[in-house]
C-alpha cells in the first residue's frame, strides 16, 4: 500500500452564524488561501479534490456544486463528493491515493448550521418510516442515550460537568474556538436542563464553519512539510438506523473500528463528541487509559460546524505531530444519530 500523510490544515472560525451563503464559499476562499500558504502548493498542485456537505443543511439541491466557485472553474479539476462530514471524503482521497492515480488530495468540508432549525432538520436523517415522521430531534435522542448510561451507573452528571469544563478550557489556545475559558463544573451543573439530562454545556453549539486538510504520498509529504503526520490506518464502521436494534451505552462501531487499527502509544486523541456523554462513550470505546490527552483543541463542545467537526479533528490531531508535541495521534469522527457511523484514523510522525 502507498503510504499517506496529511501535509496541511486549516479551518474557518468556528462562530454561533455567518452573513454568507449556504454554499460554504466564503469560508472557504481563506482557509484555501491559508493552507496553500502552508504546503507551497497551488491549485494546479492538487491531483484530487474532495468534499464533504449537506443538502438537507443548505437547503438546496447540489449545494456542494455552488461551493466549487470557491476553487475556480477554470482549469477543470479531479472532484468528488461525500454527503456527509468530510473525514469521509477523506478516506476516499486517502484510497485515491492508493490507486497511484494521484499523489495529492485536498479535503474540505463545510456547514451554515445557523440558517435553519438544526435540531429539526437533523431528524431528517432518522428511519423515514417509523423514527422521522415523529420528528424526535437530535438533542433529545442524545438525551435518550444519556439517560440510559446515567441509569445503569456508567457516569454521573457530574462526570459529565467535567466533560464540559475540561474541554472549554483547553480551547482557550485554539483561536477558532467557538466557546472556551474557565468554568466550575458546579456551576454548570446549576443550570437548567435542555433535554433532560442534557444540560446546555453537555451539547455542542450550533456553528457555521468549514475546514480543509491536504493529504500527500510519502514521497510527495517530504518535500511539501518537515514534519509530516502519517496515516498509520483507516477505518470505520456502521450501525443499524434502528436506535432500538444496537445498545446505546456503547459504541460497538467505534470499538471495531478502534480495533482493527490498535491504539497503543497514543499519546493525544481527538475524539468528535458532540455531547459530554458522548466523549466518555468513546473513550472507553477506544481503550484511551487517563495518559491519553483528549481533545487539546477543545473539540466539538467548543465548535461543532456540520459537516466539517469531524475533518477538523484529524486535522488537529495531524497539527500535534506537524508541531512536535506528539509522536503518535488518534482522530475520531461520527454521522448519524447516537454515534451510529464512525471513523478512526491513526496518524504519526516518522524519522
Amino acid at each position: 500500500m502507498t503510504d499517506v500523510a496529511v501535509v496541511g490544515f486549516a479551518q474557518a472560525p468556528n462562530v454561533r452564524a455567518t452573513n454568507g451563503t449556504t454554499n460554504g464559499v466564503e469560508m472557504l476562499v481563506p482557509i484555501f488561501q491559508e493552507v496553500f500558504s502552508q504546503t507551497g502548493l497551488s491549485k494546479s498542485d492538487i491531483g484530487f479534490w474532495c468534499s464533504g456537505s449537506s443538502d438537507y443543511l443548505a437547503g438546496r439541491a447540489f449545494s456542494f456544486i455552488a461551493a466549487i466557485d470557491a476553487i475556480g472553474a477554470v482549469p477543470p479539476i479531479n472532484e468528488s463528493h461525500v454527503e456527509m462530514d468530510a473525514a469521509w471524503a477523506l478516506f476516499e482521497a486517502w484510497v485515491k491515493i492508493q490507486t497511484g492515480e494521484v499523489d495529492t488530495a485536498l479535503v474540505y468540508g463545510f456547514g451554515k448550521s445557523s440558517a435553519g432549525n438544526l435540531r429539526r432538520t437533523l431528524a431528517l436523517q432518522l428511519d423515514p418510516y417509523s423514527v422521522a415522521p415523529l420528528w424526535p430531534d437530535s438533542v433529545s435522542i442524545a438525551g435518550l442515550q444519556a439517560r440510559m448510561g446515567l441509569d445503569a451507573g456508567d457516569y454521573t452528571e457530574q462526570d459529565m460537568a467535567e466533560v464540559a469544563a475540561r474541554n472549554r478550557a483547553s480551547a482557550k489556545g485554539n483561536p477558532s474556538a467557538q466557546i472556551s475559558g474557565a468554568f466550575d463544573p458546579q456551576e454548570l451543573l446549576s443550570e437548567p436542563y435542555l433535554a433532560d439530562p442534557l444540560r446546555a454545556h453537555d451539547c455542542a453549539p450550533i456553528t457555521d464553519g468549514a475546514s480543509v486538510v491536504v493529504l500527500a504520498s510519502a514521497e510527495r509529504a517530504r518535500e511539501i512539510r518537515e514534519r509530516p503526520a502519517y496515516i498509520g490506518g483507516i477505518q470505520h464502521r456502521i450501525e443499524s438506523g434502528s436506535l432500538g436494534a444496537r445498545d446505546l451505552r456503547r459504541s460497538a462501531s467505534t470499538e471495531a473500528a478502534g480495533s482493527a487499527l490498535g491504539t497503543d502509544g497514543v499519546e493525544i486523541a481527538e475524539l468528535h463528541a458532540p455531547f459530554t456523554h458522548q466523549e466518555i462513550l468513546l473513550r472507553r470505546a477506544l481503550g484511551l487509559g487517563e495518559s491519553v490527552s483528549v481533545n487539546p483543541s477543545g473539540g466539538a463542545l467548543c465548535g461543532n460546524p456540520m459537516f466539517a467537526a469531524g475533518l477538523s479533528r484529524i486535522g488537529e490531531a495531524a497539527t500535534q505531530v506537524f508541531e512536535g508535541r506528539a509522536g503518535k495521534v488518534l482522530a475520531h469522527a461520527t454521522s448519524g444519530p447516537a454515534l451510529q457511523q464512525n471513523l478512526v484514523c491513526v496518524m504519526e510522525g516518522r524519522a
